[in-house]
């Protein structure tokens, strides 16, 4: 069985046996990390940060978490909806004078976060996702595809820009300033919107799937998708420099399981954990909220979409591109994460589950 290092509670072995047969079926490297009230009861890693697997997987190895990364900016948009200066049924021009062009003067902050404002695609260079006034400049011209509010269609870059130009606009910071200060900041949380060239030696590159090379793209997952005109975003984009450097808040999230867990607890434990509090219990609610439950017209799955979150029964969450996973469960006030640099087909990729699953098995034993 693959090595596994960290720690964990006994009742939850489970977990740290799901990460070593993960590794054991070919995987790269992962992290994975279980929180309850606020304290971690896993926190394990295992594997290499690298191809050819000369260097292993540290405790303090990042890795970029793709779309999980929308968790992390949605929180942000929920606490500024909790300090009363965002309210997420006004119009998103309230805060963004130029976006209302293009017919967009009715798209409302919820939409937004749902994916639900008819602006799914970055139709937009791969380098402009690097800048990010030309990048906002781009979405606040775009004309919706669909009466925003009547349909969903995973934006599956552009919710980053367009929640995180709502945050700039009305706290005068960057969402990777105002996440960095206001969130992994005060809770200890090692996660990064945007990442400095210091911890480049502690970044696990995305490794594709087998067989496969570093020019393999992001697509749907679901078969009864739309076409899109959407820009491809390859491996080899999301492992470049650029890609690090720039804020792209719906993708390009670097951390480890144990700080999106960490973070994420916050609302598993409504909205205060290790003594800091981020969110009132309320606050925390209003992730649950739903704001659309059908077909996405992107994944060609049915979905449900809350205030930035999927919602999954008694939990809610998101998963990213190659298979990184956050998950929070309020009734037990636990948060489960999940991190690698290992892609596999979207068909084939239920390893974030494996390790929810198995945290369920430690969780019904602490309740025993």
């Amino acid at each position: 069985m693959a090595k596994v290092q960290g720690t964990y509670d006994d009742l939850f072995t489970a977990v740290p046996e799901a990460l070593a047969a993960l590794l054991d079926s070919g995987d790269t490297g992962a992290s994975a990390a279980v929180f309850v009230d606020g304290e971690p009861v896993v926190d394990v890693w295992g594997g290499f940060t690298d191809a050819a697997r000369t260097t292993p997987w540290q405790r303090d190895t990042l890795v970029n978490s793709w779309s999980v990364t929308k968790t992390m900016t949605a929180l942000c948009a929920l606490i500024l909806a909790d300090r009363g200066v965002l309210d997420p049924r006004a119009p998103v021009a309230r805060y963004w004078p130029e976006f209302a062009a293009a017919g967009k003067e009715a798209v409302l902050v919820r939409h937004l976060l749902a994916h639900t404002a008819g602006l799914p695609d970055w139709e937009g260079p791969v380098e402009e996702l690097y800048d990010w006034s030309a990048a906002t400049a781009r979405l606040a011209a775009q004309a919706p595809r669909w009466q925003p509010g009547t349909a969903a269609g995973y934006h599956s870059l552009t919710q980053g820009f367009l929640v995180g130009e709502v945050i700039r606009r009305i706290t005068g910071r960057g969402p990777g300033r105002f996440f960095a200060e206001e969130v992994a900041g005060p809770l200890g949380a090692d996660f990064h919107l945007g990442l400095a060239a210091e911890h480049d030696g502690r970044v696990a590159l995305t490794v594709p799937p087998p067989s496969l090379d570093e020019d393999y793209a992001a697509s749907a997952p679901g078969t009864g998708a739309a076409p899109s005109a959407a820009t491809a975003i390859r491996v080899r984009d999301g492992n470049s420099v650029a890609w690090r450097r720039a804020e792209i808040p719906a993708a390009s999230g670097f951390g480890n399981a144990r700080s999106v867990a960490r973070v994420q607890s916050v609302l598993a434990c409504g909205g205060a954990v290790g003594g800091v509090r981020l969110l009132s219990e309320a606050g925390c609610d209003r992730a649950w909220e739903e704001q659309f439950h059908g077909e996405d017209r992107v994944l060609g799955t049915t979905v449900r979409y809350g205030m930035g979150y999927g919602l999954f029964g008694t939990t809610y969450g998101w998963g990213g591109w190659g298979g990184s996973l956050v998950m929070v469960e309020p009734d037990a006030r636990m948060a489960v994460a999940y991190v690698t640099n290992q892609m596999r087909g979207p068909e084939d990729d239920n390893r974030g589950l494996e390790v929810v699953m198995a945290a369920y098995d430690g969780l019904m034993g602490l309740r025993a």
